[in-house]
Formats: structure tokens, sequence, C-alpha cells
């Protein structure tokens, strides 16, 4: 009935000439043909990181579900984070694309690349995860309004932690939320450690007091007993961590995405995009692509070529804020 319907509207548009009024977000079919060249799917990091997961799920839902003929291919690019894979999508022609994430716009703000995402066809929103704040399980903060109350009275009155580095995802959304607070970001003390494990050693042997970061880096912490989760960035709470409440429960009205996305070079063809938005719409409503965001602790985020323009300017608007607050841009 579906496709009955979206044909019927495609053919009243064609009789009366109509074009404004036949838009859509729901990709409809189009013309273009596959042909036999082979697509290539950039991961701009390491196997096994967050890029290169949704890469090889698009790779094998897309490929198995027979709703991409064309081979794919996934390659890693690592360098300079995200800043080689994103490169050489950059330099392609054709049946290339590149997993993004706010990486791209706040690696420019911060003045790590020159690439901006307005050099990159626009795509697609994929999947969204959560950023969490953790304590050591052993930690007297119980809350995360008991822990904004200690910063608000001193902003060092709690040494924070924060892995990989200044300026990404985990160190903003704590900005975001501090600022919300009436906490001047710029004077928390931040600790910045190689990896999720070095600074949850730090939170266990009380180097540190709190540390934002992925849901998805604090679950297995927090499933071995050695952290308590205190917050989720999310709308409402989590399947899986109802014990948790979500900061507008904390009496701070914040959500904070933590996505990743998809685009191409910037000479993609209005054809070659309208493919692929109904490609990646075939996807993102099968069954296997729902298992893979159960999966990895994902929750649907879809937004198609356009919706992603729009999302991304208002996104590079959003970071720029953040980082003036933060004290990182000055």
């Amino acid at each position: 009935m579906k496709k009955r319907t979206r044909w019927l509207w495609g053919l009243i548009c064609v009789l009366t000439g109509m074009t404004a009024g036949c838009s859509y977000d729901e990709p409809q079919e189009n013309q273009l043909k596959s042909d036999s060249k082979q697509i290539e799917f950039v991961a701009p990091n390491f196997v096994g990181g967050g890029w290169d997961l949704t890469a090889r799920s698009m790779q094998s839902i897309l490929n198995e579900e027979n709703i991409v003929e064309n081979p794919i291919v996934v390659s890693n690019k690592i360098g300079g984070g995200g800043e080689v894979g994103w490169k050489y999508v950059k330099q392609q022609q054709g049946n290339v694309l590149a997993v993004n994430s706010s990486l791209l716009i706040t690696n420019h703000l911060l003045g790590r690349s020159q690439l901006t995402y307005e050099e990159f066809t626009p795509i697609a929103i994929l999947a969204t995860e959560w950023e969490v704040v953790v304590v050591s399980k052993n930690s007297s903060i119980r809350s995360a309004e008991e822990l904004m109350n200690r910063l608000k009275k001193d902003a060092k009155m709690v040494k924070m932690g924060v892995s990989v580095k200044l300026g990404n995802d985990d160190h903003l959304s704590f900005v975001q939320a501090s600022k919300a607070f009436g906490i001047n970001p710029a004077e928390l003390e931040f600790f910045v450690y190689r990896n999720s494990e070095d600074l949850v050693n730090a939170l266990v042997n009380e180097q540190i007091g709190a540390a934002p970061m992925s849901f998805s880096e604090a679950e297995k912490y927090y499933q071995e007993g050695k952290v308590n989760i205190l917050v989720v960035s999310s709308e409402k709470r989590l399947e899986g961590l109802k014990e948790v409440p979500t900061w507008k429960e904390q009496g701070i009205d914040l959500v904070f995405q933590h996505w990743r996305g998809v685009m191409g070079p910037a000479d993609m063809t209005k054809e070659e995009v309208a493919y692929w938005d109904e490609v990646i719409y075939k996807m993102v409503v099968t069954d296997e692509w729902k298992e893979v965001l159960n999966t990895y602790s994902w929750s649907p985020f879809y937004k198609n070529s356009r919706q992603t323009e729009l999302f991304l300017k208002q996104q590079s608007k959003m970071y720029e804020e953040l980082m003036n607050d933060s004290g990182l841009k000055q």
C-alpha cells in the first residue's frame, strides 16, 4: 500500500506539473541504475572503533540484504582524528563515502584541521549514542546534582577526567551541562587520558573524581562494577539503564547526541544523492540495522541528506558556542 501511494503521488506530480509540492522526507524510488563499480566506505580510524563498526555494519546489511548490488569494501584511513580519511574522500569521485561525526566540525573549530563539513556532500545521519558521567564505585558522589553543586561551590573541588583529548563530545557535553547549571566551564579542572581504560583506572585510584564518557565505553566498566553512572544525556531513560536518570531529571534541560553519519565528495550529483537517500532509508528500517543499534547501545537518529545539511549547520553553531564557553577557543 505504501509503495502504491508513493507511485500515485509521483504520477500526480508528473501529470499536474507540480515540483515544489512534491518534496518528501521518505526517499522515493529513483532512476539511478547500479553499475559494476566497487563502492568504498571509508572508516577514518582503526578497526573496531565506532566509525569502523558503523561502516562495516552498513557494508554487511546493504550487501547481504541485496539493497546494493555493487560490492562494498571498507577501508581504514588512520590519522589526524579523522583528517587522513576525510582528505582521501575529498579527493575522490563517485562511489566513495566516509563515516563522520562531530569531530569533522570540532577539529576545524579548534584549528586542528583545515577541512570543514561544507567541503563534502551530506548524505545521512545514522545513529547516536549518549554521553554519561561516571564516578568510582566507591565515590561519595551519588548523583549528578550533587556533583554539580560541588563544582558550583568550587569549580576545582572535583577533578575531572576525559579520554583522548579536550574538545570531543565527552568533554563538550559536560561543558554544556555545567554552563546550564551556572558553572563557568572554563574554570573546571580537566585531566586528559590516552584511553578509557586509563581514565577509569584514574577514577578507581582516586586521582580524579568524575568523568564524562560515551555510554558504549562506560557500559563495560559499569557491568564490571568499577564505576557508577550518575546521569545520561538522552531525552528519556535508556532501556537496560532504567536506574540512571537523565540530565533533565537532575534539573538541567539538556539532551546531547554523540552522532555518526556518512558523507561523500563535494561534487556528487543530485542523482547520486537521491540514490543514497533511497538506499540508506531502506537500510535503517531493516531488522538487521535495529539489531546493530541494540548490539552497540546506539539509538536510531536517521536523517536524510536534506535534513543532514540543516543539522550540520545547527551543530556547527552549537559547537562554536561550546568552544567559546570551554575556554578552548579564544
